[in-house]
Formats: C-alpha cells, structure tokens, sequence
C-alpha cells in the first residue's frame, strides 16, 4: 500500500475526486491511502493565521513557514523514506516515469501552496522535491496533487482492474470506439473505423501503433 499525505489549506477541494472512481475503489482495498493535513491546525498563532505579508513587497500573501512545517512533521513521524513533495514553477516536469518511480515509495507528502506561494524555507528544510506538473500557474497545489495521486496510483498493483490497462504495457491509440457501429448526430453519419471490426488483431494492432505515431 501507498500512502499519500496531502498538507492543504483547502482539503475540500479535492477530496470528493480522491474518494470517487478507480481511486476511492483502491482506498476500499486499501492498495492506496489518502490523509489530510490542515495547516491551520498547526500553526502556533493564537487566532489560527497562517498567512502572512511577504518581504521585499508584493501583492498577495504568503504562506508561512512554521504551520506548514508542523503539519509535514505529523505526515511523516517516524516514517523512514518519504518522499516529499513541493510544487514550484521551477520544478522537475512530472511525468510517466516519475510516476512510475514514485509508486516504488510507501509515503508521499504532498505540500499544497495557495494565496502568493509557500516560504521557500520549508522547501529548504525539508529538502523536498520541487515539482511542476506544466507550464503553467494554477492557483493552489491541490489540482497538482491529485493529477500526482492519480497518475502514481495507476502503478501501484491492484488499483487497476487489469494491467493491460496501463498504456506503456498494451498496444493502445488516443483515439477508441464503441457501439453503436454507426452514430448518427444532427444528420451526418459517423462510422467506427472499418479496421477495428475486421478481427484481424494485427492490422488493428498496426493501425493503434499508427494512431500513437500521430498523438505525438
């Protein structure tokens, strides 16, 4: 089982996405964990504040250090080996290979920033990895930590119904059909390809491979 620890301002956000589908079915099996970690109930400021003005000016507020960091030391205890990870614009890109590579760990601490970003102190103290999922900016990590949860997931073993199901391990194309052989929509007539009901698995298998070709 892996173990994925989300620290978040904004747990609501997410949580119905985690808890749906293919991942909520792995957390009924328990191949996969999904906890919450709030900030805000663990920061050591009497009225709950963890947002603070940044230096040297700017707009917006920053997240600060001390909530954030109390709430990684409770994901990760006395666990040896977790991976944590901070979403930052110049992060390494996430991709299939790091989500094959981190479906090997048992814990994943997933640092959500929100508002102008986290202190980028407690990407140094923790020594976490910096991670982007694009380039882009989105306004909170939770997209990003769940698009992570997802993709990782996919490797973990027993999360998927089959393993054929996994892209890199089965001949598949972006583009698949399924009935009805002719769709009819506003008039026109769309037909599913003549090759995927001819039966013969290796042109179907050349023209999947051909498909793939074009996506990239």
């Amino acid at each position: 089982m892996i173990h994925f620890h989300i620290v978040t301002l904004f747990p609501g956000s997410i949580e119905p996405y985690l808890k749906d589908s293919i991942l909520g079915k792995a957390q009924e099996k328990k191949t996969i964990k999904v906890s919450f970690y709030d900030p805000k109930d663990f920061t050591r400021d009497k009225y709950g504040r963890v947002d603070r003005r940044p230096y040297g000016g700017g707009p917006g507020m920053v997240l600060e250090p001390d909530g954030m960091l109390r709430a990684v030391e409770k994901a990760v205890g006395k666990k040896k080996g977790v991976q944590i990870i901070f979403f930052a614009t110049d992060g390494a890109q996430f991709d299939e290979p790091m989500a094959q590579k981190l479906s090997k760990k048992k814990d994943i601490v997933f640092i959500c920033g929100h508002y102008e970003g986290i202190d980028a102190r407690v990407q140094k103290i923790l020594k976490a990895k910096k991670v982007t999922v694009g380039p882009y900016v989105l306004t909170g990590g939770e997209l990003p930590a769940a698009t992570m949860i997802d993709a990782i997931s996919r490797f973990v073993h027993g999360v998927l119904g089959k393993a054929e199901s996994l892209e890199a391990s089965r001949v598949s194309s972006p583009e698949v059909y399924t009935r009805p052989e002719v769709l009819e929509w506003k008039g026109k007539k769309y037909k599913v390809p003549a090759v995927l009901k001819s039966g013969n698995h290796a042109k179907i298998d050349e023209w999947k491979k051909g498909k793939r070709g074009l996506a990239k």
